[in-house]
């Protein structure tokens, strides 16, 4: 008999709170706290971190709901209240990097901050929220790819509990959440490990690495799902964007390491240096 999950974790004064909210505050606290002691680390102020989330958050979520809609506009003109509603879903995450970056960008111009230094910092905490952020995906039953079957999601070893959880409509389907929050996961080790290596990346190569690493597995899982955003005809939204950041990164990188003024990670810059 399959067990499913309850995507209700709790009730509170009548109010149903999801574990979609649970697990995506968590990967945002812990994104904050392991950003706020690499930028003290590297000369920053602890407090740049939480200064910037007082808004930033906010504002990516903002952005991943209207990246969300924008895609899929048609429900929500025949009942915009839904719009509001997000505790089932419906949050894109390319939509709230997007919003992030530019607050970013703004943030760091405002308080003389080097916005490399800012991103490189951040990387990696984004990569494991977003792994860990997957998982309320899990709860809603969402996310998930195409039909395959039982002997196959059997023998890729994933626990029985996820199984059970992807027979959907009647099918098993692929756990595409799992892959990508496996994918990420690993990216978030391969970051740390890369900015640990004294002067191997320079001021910006582990966020550059980052787009590169993620963009390139998007591109993969987004081709597998079943719930996609369509720009047009068959052309997905998310694995179109993915493959032009990849391409972009990787042209980015090659042409920042022509430049002979950059300088290594893990030293502080100064005030005139904040878009080095």
């Amino acid at each position: 008999m399959l067990s499913y999950v309850n995507r209700v974790a709790f009730e509170l004064f009548g109010l149903s709170v999801y574990w979609y909210a649970i697990i995506i505050v968590s990967g945002v606290i812990l994104a904050i706290f392991l950003s706020s002691r690499e930028a003290q680390r590297v000369g920053m102020r602890r407090d740049d971190v939480s200064d910037f989330m007082l808004l930033g958050l906010p504002l990516a979520f903002i952005g991943a709901r209207l990246y969300y809609i924008l895609f899929d506009l048609q429900p929500y003109l025949q009942d915009p209240i839904q719009v509001f509603n997000i505790r089932s879903g419906g949050l894109a995450i390319y939509g709230g990097l997007i919003a992030g970056f530019l607050w970013l960008v703004y943030f760091c111009y405002r308080q003389v901050i080097p916005l490399w230094t800012f991103l490189d910092i951040a990387a990696p905490s984004v990569m494991i929220a977003q792994s860990i952020g997957r998982w309320g995906n899990f709860m809603n039953h969402e996310a998930y790819g195409g039909k395959t079957t039982l002997d196959f999601l059997q023998s890729i070893h994933i626990p029985n509990f996820i199984i059970e959880n992807m027979y959907i409509d009647g099918a098993y389907r692929q756990p595409t959440f799992l892959y990508e929050s496996l994918w990420t996961f690993i990216g978030f080790f391969v970051l740390i490990f890369l900015r640990k290596k004294t002067g191997l990346l320079k001021q910006g190569e582990v966020a550059i690495s980052y787009v590169i690493w993620y963009s390139f597995g998007r591109m993969f899982i987004e081709g597998m799902r079943t719930d996609s955003l369509y720009l047009y005809g068959d052309i997905r939204v998310s694995q179109l964007l993915s493959l032009l950041l990849f391409i972009g990164a990787i042209i980015v990188f090659i042409w920042r390491r022509k430049k002979t003024t950059l300088k290594p990670y893990l030293r502080s810059y100064g005030p005139d240096e904040w878009l080095v």
